[in-house]
């Protein structure tokens, strides 16, 4: 066996059970990392620099193929059910051991990296992987250490990423040969059968969502954030593909971070050192700051190249719709270091209405916003995960549920206890369709929600009229700067204003029945902020 790179003298892979591996390459730069890929003939480059690879039979995670190890650190703990898949602690060993003795006379990319940007929370992450740009995508998501660190760094949690290995899943009671585990005992998560890099960043967002609101009290949140020029510091709530990356990449604000956050007594800290963003129908128009940051040192997943050329055609879904590129935070001129910000001032909860039925943006009072929050409506977006090729309406709550071990409540009053004690005003803000459902209508000018964002965080929608929806209650302004008028009350929009008022209906009652499961738990300011299902004849 041999070594290259940089290590930490003090601990070899054999301290995990990985022996007899043919090669260990520690802590490779990210562009050693992108010479090797191109020399396995793995990935290409583009026109602008960037890393061009393809992540094989998943371009989206497999989230019904995620487990926690059950043990007497979990069972009490976690909020198992169809999200947290319980896998017996007595399996792990064996599945490890196979993905060991699978892995031996093989080659490994080891990355050590860290995550939270405020030290005080600091948690040590070690990547081992079998593809040099898995490593790559390590480098760029996780936070890095300094030259200095890494020779005395101490890891905190393992993850171990084997794409080529896919197990019996009979032998162990799971769904399919592919899987991602987390133990928290062990604290190791192995990943085994797909190569999309998205389960790596998740695991360790799984892993903080666990550890910070029970030991720490530091309420982790699926949201990106950013910060004016005098300081406030706002956060977007939303599911993949509903704008956090394109909405928080606000040129004329300092991003703190795009996807994942803690907030503290302090304030809000990013998760991460890097970006994670949809490319599909990318422009340099639309989003000038993503665009930008393709070049090298860049990673680009699943996209495919102009005829005859290496430029990327960002309109081209041929793999799939869920095209993306990580990139280091700092590729974003304007990205805040260290990427912390004070308590937020505005909080958006970002929602991909597939429906047509929400306007483009409301103020909610403080028994919506839980409301909403624990809801946690959207539609999860084609490719975003595997077997998604169209919006799908979902209700994940808080805006996260795939990541979040913990019951709901805990983050739900989390929150409400923070937006209280910080006088923060919540906005919901649909970026779906108007003008009718996905088929009929469009999907929202991404130009008119940046405008109307824009006038929330000054303060200006302060000092319009509202109304109120008659169904869902939450409260619209009947105007804003560089925003149509016809297009806030969404009701408009509609050629069928019958079929507005059924389809309104049809997802309150959605709404409706997907609360039952919190109602007894939840307050009677929230409960009064269900919508109501309003008659014909009440009309």
């Amino acid at each position: 066996m041999t070594e290259t790179g940089t290590k930490n003298p003090r601990h070899n892979l054999s301290d995990y059970g990985f022996t007899n591996l043919s090669k260990i390459n520690w802590n490779w730069t990210q562009d050693e990392l992108i010479d090797e890929t191109i020399r396995l003939k793995l990935g290409q480059l583009a026109d602008s620099g960037a890393l061009t690879v393809d992540t094989g039979e998943f371009t989206g995670r497999a989230p019904k193929d995620k487990y926690i190890v059950k043990d007497a650190v979990t069972e009490h703990t976690v909020y198992w059910g169809d999200v947290n898949q319980p896998i017996d602690e007595n399996h792990f060993e064996p599945m490890l051991e196979e993905l060991r003795r699978h892995l031996q006379g093989k080659e490994v990319y080891v990355k050590d990296a860290y995550a939270c940007a405020d030290p005080s929370y600091r948690l040590n992450v070690r990547v081992i992987s079998e593809l040099p740009w898995a490593a790559m995508f390590a480098g760029n998501l996780f936070l890095r250490p300094t030259k200095e660190e890494l020779n005395s760094i101490e890891p905190d949690w393992i993850i171990v990423h084997a794409p080529s290995y896919k197990t019996d899943p009979k032998k162990y009671g799971i769904r399919s040969a592919n899987f991602a585990v987390l133990d928290f005992t062990r604290r190791m998560i192995i990943i085994g059968g797909t190569a999309y890099t998205g389960e790596i960043k998740k695991g360790i967002f799984t892993v903080l969502n666990y550890v910070l609101p029970q030991d720490r009290h530091v309420l982790s949140m699926h949201c990106s954030a950013n910060i004016g020029a005098s300081g406030d510091t706002a956060i977007f709530f939303g599911l993949s593909g509903t704008g956090k990356t394109t909405l928080s990449a606000d040129p004329e604000r300092g991003l703190i971070g795009d996807d994942e956050h803690g907030w503290s007594d302090e304030g809000v800290f990013n998760f991460e050192g890097g970006c994670y963003a949809k490319c599909v129908n990318l422009t340099e128009e639309k989003e000038p700051q993503i665009f930008h940051a393709i070049k090298r040192g860049a990673l680009l997943e699943n996209v495919r190249f102009l005829p005859g050329t290496n430029k990327v055609n960002f309109d081209d879904i041929s793999v799939t719709e869920n095209t993306r590129v990580s990139y280091p935070i700092d590729f974003i001129d304007n990205a805040v270091n260290p990427s912390v910000g004070g308590h937020p001032k505005n909080i958006f909860f970002l929602t991909c209405d597939a429906y047509g039925i929400l306007p483009p943006i409301s103020k909610l009072t403080p028994g919506q916003a839980m409301y909403w929050f624990l809801s946690g409506y959207t539609a999860k977006v084609a490719g975003t995960e595997a077997g998604i090729t169209e919006p799908k309406t979902a209700f994940s709550t808080c805006f996260g549920a795939p990541f979040l071990p913990l019951d709901p409540n805990k983050y739900a009053h989390m929150l409400a206890e923070k937006m209280k004690r910080h006088d923060a005003k919540v906005w919901l803000v649909n970026t779906g369709w108007t003008g009718g459902a996905y088929g009929v209508g469009a999907r929202m000018k991404l130009s008119y929600t940046r405008a109307m964002i824009s006038e929330a965080l000054k303060g200006d929608l302060n000092n319009v009229k509202f109304e109120n929806h008659p169904v869902f209650g939450i409260a619209f302004p009947t105007s804003c700067p560089k925003v149509p008028d016809e297009i806030l009350n969404p009701r408009n929009t509609w050629d069928d204003k019958s079929a507005y008022d059924e389809k309104a209906n049809e997802l309150a009652s959605q709404f409706i029945r997907n609360f039952e499961k919190y109602a007894k738990t939840a307050s009677q300011e929230t409960l009064d902020a269900a919508p109501k299902v309003v008659s014909a004849a009440g009309k």
